[in-house]
This record gives C-alpha cells, structure tokens and sequence, in this order.
C-alpha cells in the first residue's frame, strides 16, 4: 500500500532533507513566527509573549482587552500546552469545550509553560499570545468546541499529502488526531474529502454534530497549497508538516510547522506516502541528472522554482477530482 513506517521517514526523509541546524526554524514558535512575518507568510497576530514569571502576577492587565486569544509554548508539541480561549463570562475565560477557568488558572498554566512542562525537550520556555481563528463559515457543523486545521506534508517544496483535522468534544477542542479530533483525507488535487477516521477507525459521520464529512471541500485550495509550498522556501527544510487554518475574514493562515510530521495523515488518506515520495525524488534525480545511489540531498532548489508550479505540478500529478 505504500505505507511510510517510521524508520524510513526518519532515515530517508527528516534526516536526509532536513539540515539540523534549521530545526530551530521550526521548533520554536516564535522564531517560525517572526520568521513568517518577515517573508510574508500570513499567520496569526503575535499579541504579545510572556517570558519571565514576574510578568505573570498582573498578566490580567494585557488580557484585559481580549475576548478570545490563544496561549502557546513556543517550543511545544502535539498540541500540548495549547490553551484556546474564545470569549468571557464575568470574571472567568470560556475555553473553546465550553468551560470556564479563572484568572488564577490562566496564571498557573502560563508558569508550567515557562517551566518547560510543554516543551519538546523539558527546558524553560515562553508564553506565546496570539490572536483567536474565526473559522471560515464552511466548516460550520464539521469542527465541535475549536477550529478545524489543514495539516500538509511539503517534500522538497511539493505538497504531497493532506488532511484536515476536526476537533470533537473527546479532544477537549484541539484538532489532535491522538485525543480523539477526527481527521480527513483530502484529495491533493481539489480539497475533497476522501476518507475520515476517529482514532483511527473509518467514519462517515462528524461524532458529535452527525453531519456527513464526505460532503467537505476545502475553499481557496489552491491559494492554501501554495502557502505550504512556500514554507519549505522559507525555511529550507525539505520534509515538513504544515499546519493551517482557514479564516473567515483572513483566508488561509499558518498556524506552525513541524520538521517530525507524524504518519497518521496516511490513515485519514487510507493511502500511503511511500509512492508520492519517491516520485519526487525520480522527478528530481532526472531534472538533475543525479545517479540514483547519491544519498546526500539532492539539491537546495526544486526543478519547479516557484511554489505555484510546484502546486499546479502536484495537482495534476496526483489529484483525484479535477
């Protein structure tokens, strides 16, 4: 079926094509924002960070203006440490599952931030704050308690695969295929769903608000694909997950990259990576006459130089729906 396992994607594809010392690219949030912002990316509003632990005593005073706001480790992963806030009820924050928390919990949760309990490695971290996502009116009915994400693996500036991810009341409102959000195969080639599963088992239906998930097609496909595509120009690194929300009045938005991108998006295709992969690599081998038993990267510069060829390439190469 083509499936790629873990050992291979960490031996021929992060360790082959992604240089370490462009991780820090990507692992920290911060930077990938900051970095994002200088290219042009679009991607969240950066509100303000919280790093030291004096700053969290009268953090009320910063927050005060918000209704919603996302708070993030800069270095975190799976989605841990993530806390969404969609609006206020009096004196208390209203999370994105409903429920609502006190100031004291807003503090006590940014403390265990810059302590590291999020972050990848357990080092003291920051506080990220950053605008909320007002998911696109598209999505009404498909994503339970939180915004639905795009997840998109670029190979060498190509995006090969992808799947959205909609958050359920059993992922307390993150779009986490590991808590329990359901995730959907999509067609590369138009945004259609292919395929859905909730950990990992196939599904029809949206578990908690029962609308049928064949029914989604992603809108500005093509524009989305293209800010993936340009990820892997900005940073270098040339096996990447990108994840993006679409936004009602913003259109797509880069919410972070990760150069470790999990496997289970070729659950949510019911397909594997393997052969898409490879197809990549022999278009490139053959574009630069590069003998099959090179095993450095094959080059900084993809033969498509810009990211909407590469795009409109991978649409017609592995598109379903046209």
């Amino acid at each position: 079926m083509g499936i790629l396992g873990m050992n291979c994607r960490n031996r021929e594809f992060i360790g082959r094509y992604n240089e370490r010392e462009r991780y820090p690219l990507v692992d920290d949030k911060l930077k990938t924002k900051l970095l994002a912002e200088d290219y042009g990316l679009a991607m969240p509003a950066l509100r303000f960070v919280v790093s030291q632990q004096h700053e969290i005593g009268h953090i009320e005073r910063k927050l005060y203006d918000f209704d919603g706001f996302v708070l993030k480790p800069a270095k975190g992963s799976g989605g841990k440490g993530i806390l969404v806030i969609t609006g206020r009820h009096g004196d208390k924050f209203v999370k994105a599952s409903g429920a609502e928390i006190g100031i004291e919990d807003i503090r006590r949760h940014m403390t265990n931030t810059l302590a590291g309990l999020y972050s990848l490695s357990g080092q003291p971290d920051v506080v990220i704050v950053e605008d909320l996502i007002e998911f696109d009116d598209s999505f009404e009915g498909y994503s339970h308690e939180g915004v639905p994400d795009i997840r998109i693996v670029v190979f060498q500036g190509y995006p090969v695969m992808a799947m959205l991810r909609l958050a359920t009341h059993a992922s307390d409102g993150k779009a986490n295929l590991h808590q329990g959000a359901v995730g959907v195969g999509l067609d590369i080639g138009s945004g259609r769903c292919l395929h859905a599963v909730q950990f990992a088992q196939k599904i029809k239906r949206h578990p908690d608000t029962d609308k049928p998930l064949n029914e989604i097609r992603i809108g500005d496909w093509r524009q989305l694909m293209i800010l993936a595509a340009r990820c892997y120009d900005m940073t270098g690194l040339g096996y990447i997950g990108t994840d993006i929300v679409l936004d009602k009045s913003r259109g797509p938005q880069l919410l972070e990259l990760n150069a470790r991108p999990g496997l289970s998006i070729q659950v949510a295709n019911g397909e594997g990576l393997l052969p898409r992969l490879r197809h990549i690599e022999a278009m490139i081998r053959t574009h630069w006459k590069i003998l099959p038993g090179y095993h450095k990267p094959l080059s900084n510069r993809p033969p498509h130089a810009d990211a909407e060829d590469r795009v409109d390439y991978v649409i017609r190469t592995f598109g379903r729906h046209q």
